[in-house]
């Protein structure tokens, strides 16, 4: 077993930290943020993963799991140091490697045995090639110190089972010697792995999400023309999920991908793309639905209601899918700046996402202001319109007929199609979603919340 050091305690970092902790490596995690060193050495998780904290409290009570804000003592002797650091991106769809570069400076100057370091992070096609060259630069000995790349493709919400029951690994070297350290790192985990060059494995992480994007945008493409030809997507979409050549994943329509990889990264394919003086069609164009796709949902609020000045907006789901507390990227942070804009008092719900999305948000500073609310009921108490913009359990649910009963005017905007259309009529709500028919048999008459007069909801057949 290997001593290793994770370079970076954000999302994937720690996941991966914990896992190689999980099948006998001693692991060390490391980050500079002490507040959040403090948390990890008390079993307290910073982010929401089924499984994560059980794991980490059960590995650093067994000692092969530690935290660490000192550099030096986590790096020097460690045989193997993932780096997991932020790479930011760029208004111009590049992205920021300094934290990367740094850290690699520091690794190099530090270690006292031979060391192998490897990215985890997303990264441009030819980092690590770079990255040999701040070795070489750097490193104040003659201990052996190489540079692989090492994609990671797990999903928030089930990263722990996708890493500990991976189907493969895929590991970029250029030497024996690295590839042979990697096997080790991994033979515990029993799966077959991929060895191909650093180059190839820094493009099939790129690759790979922009292949998710194009999937989620074909298939937004196709709901939008259900709309308007009468068919309806979730139909379509559970055909389509019979023909294996396609499967099931990636083919619910809704407002737009989001989170911090796909987006990211559909964005700095294209723009290495560019940079090589080619342009990639299919990539742009889902990067242009996506867009356009995030605004489809507002639009038809927008042109059934007019204005939102003065109402109370529900919103149901702050991160950007269920299964995590990331709200990176996700649909309300797109559509609540838009909403307080237009003067709307916000009452939202998530069950795990509203710490982060307080960061963004704090409660009562913007426009009307955002109250935060620990249950559904709560947040659509009087509601004038509703969104639905993460498909949560809770959400699912939820029985349809509390809209009618607890919002002052029982109208859905349903971003992930969470409901079956005859649940709606059957609740008499008016109900909007994303590729199928609108169920507005129902069409309530809304007053605005300015003045709250009293008055009775006509409902015209």
């Amino acid at each position: 077993m290997f001593n290793i050091a994770i370079a970076g305690t954000g999302y994937e970092g720690l996941v991966v930290g914990v896992c190689f902790a999980e099948v006998g490596h001693h692991v060390t995690c490391v980050d500079i943020d002490e507040a959040k060193i403090k948390m990890l050495k008390e079993n307290e998780s910073p982010i929401y993963e089924a499984d994560l904290a059980r794991l980490m409290k059960k590995n650093y009570a067994r000692d092969r799991l530690d935290y660490l804000t000192d550099e030096e003592a986590a790096y020097k002797n460690a045989d193997v140091i993932f780096i997991d650091v932020g790479v930011p991106e760029n208004p111009d769809g590049s992205v920021d490697l300094s934290y990367i570069t740094s850290l690699t400076e520091k690794i190099a100057s530090i270690v006292a045995k031979d060391c192998l370091i490897v990215i985890k992070t997303t990264v441009p096609v030819g980092t690590c090639d770079k990255l040999d060259q701040i070795v070489a630069e750097f490193s104040v000995n003659s201990y052996r110190v190489e540079i692989a790349y090492n994609p990671e493709f797990f999903a928030k919400g089930t990263a722990i089972r996708d890493t500990l029951q991976v189907p493969g690994i895929v590991i970029g070297t250029e030497s024996e010697w690295a590839e042979e350290i990697l096997r080790r790192v991994y033979e515990p985990f029993k799966s077959p792995i991929l060895r191909v060059s650093r180059k190839s494995a820094e493009m099939m992480k790129y690759a790979s999400n922009s292949f998710l994007a194009l999937k989620i945008s074909y298939m937004n493409d196709i709901a939008n023309l259900c709309e308007r030809m009468g068919a309806d997507i979730k139909e379509v979409s559970q055909g389509l999920a019979f023909d294996k050549r396609i499967g099931l994943q990636f083919l619910g329509a809704g407002i737009g991908y989001g989170g911090p990889n796909i987006s990211k990264d559909t964005k700095t394919l294209s723009y290495m793309a560019n940079l090589n003086g080619y342009e990639l069609r299919t990539v742009k164009a889902a990067i242009d639905v996506n867009n356009d796709q995030k605004d489809k949902l507002y639009q038809k609020a927008f042109d059934r209601v007019k204005s939102f000045k003065g109402l109370k907006v529900a919103i149901l789901g702050l991160t950007y899918k269920p299964g995590t507390d990331d709200c990176r990227e996700s649909p309300a942070v797109y559509y609540i700046p838009k909403l307080l804009q237009e003067g709307a008092s916000i009452f939202a719900y998530d069950p795990v996402g509203q710490a982060n999305f307080r960061k963004l948000f704090p409660e009562g500073e913007h426009g009307n202001g955002i109250t935060y609310t620990d249950h559904i009921e709560d947040a659509i108490d009087d509601a004038d319109v509703c969104f639905i913009l993460t498909e949560w359990g809770k959400i699912k649910m939820m029985d349809p007929v509390l809209f009618r009963i607890f919002m002052r005017t029982p109208i859905v905007y349903d971003g992930r199609n969470v409901y079956e259309l005859e649940a709606m009529r059957k609740a008499e709500v008016e109900y909007y979603s994303i590729g199928r028919e609108a169920v507005n048999s129902f069409r309530y008459n809304i007053a605005l919340s300015t003045d709250r007069i009293s008055q009775s909801i006509e409902v015209s057949a």
